[in-house]
């Protein structure tokens, strides 16, 4: 670290772990995720099967990294965010920044085959696995902002599991979505509700 910021080998090495993870996902979207060898993977990503192999244990593992890292770092862009910002306005600023260049909307047919990958149980069984974990430091975040326990008290955790929950809502949506719809906006809405206390639209 230099400067409270990632030095180059920690750079690099975020970089290699993004080009896996992404090599993985598109690879088993066109081919299925049962066809994709870990060669192909490291192949696609230009390095050895043994890099591959020091960052994942599994396909699936390679492929939920990427909504895993990004968690991440927004529970570190949350610690940074000013302390005078809103709770809520600095959750969302953190959680909706690593989507920032994302394109306006995928082509139908890979947000399809993503559909179905998605039911896949490897990634299924991944996804709760790393889910209790990018909680954890989520909520972790949002004790350090609030001042709360993230052991003890209820806040922090509740905080972090309704804006995760509200990351998969707008997840399911924009891959549902026909036409499709850009992804940023959406789930920044998803939080605006969270934040509104989820009032009820029969009321408006």
């Amino acid at each position: 670290m230099t400067n409270g910021q990632p030095g180059l080998r920690e750079r690099k090495k975020a970089a290699t772990r993004e080009a896996l993870s992404w090599a993985a996902l598109r690879l088993a979207v066109e081919r299925g995720l049962e066809n994709v060898r870990v060669e192909d993977i490291a192949a696609a990503a230009g390095v050895s099967p043994r890099t591959y192999n020091n960052y994942f244990s599994s396909k699936a593992e390679a492929i939920v990294s990427r909504h895993r890292d990004r968690i991440l770092r927004a529970a570190e862009a949350l610690r940074a965010r000013p302390a005078e910002e809103p709770l809520w306005e600095a959750l969302t600023h953190s959680l909706v920044a690593p989507y920032d260049g994302a394109p306006e909307g995928p082509d139908p047919r890979w947000t399809a085959t993503v559909r179905l990958l998605l039911r896949e149980p490897a990634l299924q069984a991944e996804l709760i696995r790393g889910g209790a974990a990018v909680r954890t430091e989520l909520a972790a975040a949002v004790a350090a902002r609030t001042g709360t326990d993230a052991d003890r008290d209820l806040y922090p955790k509740l905080v972090a599991s309704a804006a995760l929950s509200a990351l998969q809502v707008a997840n399911e949506h924009y891959l549902a979505a026909d036409p499709v719809v850009p992804f940023r906006p959406l789930f920044t809405e998803a939080l605006r509700q969270l934040a509104a206390g989820l009032p009820d639209p029969s009321q408006a």
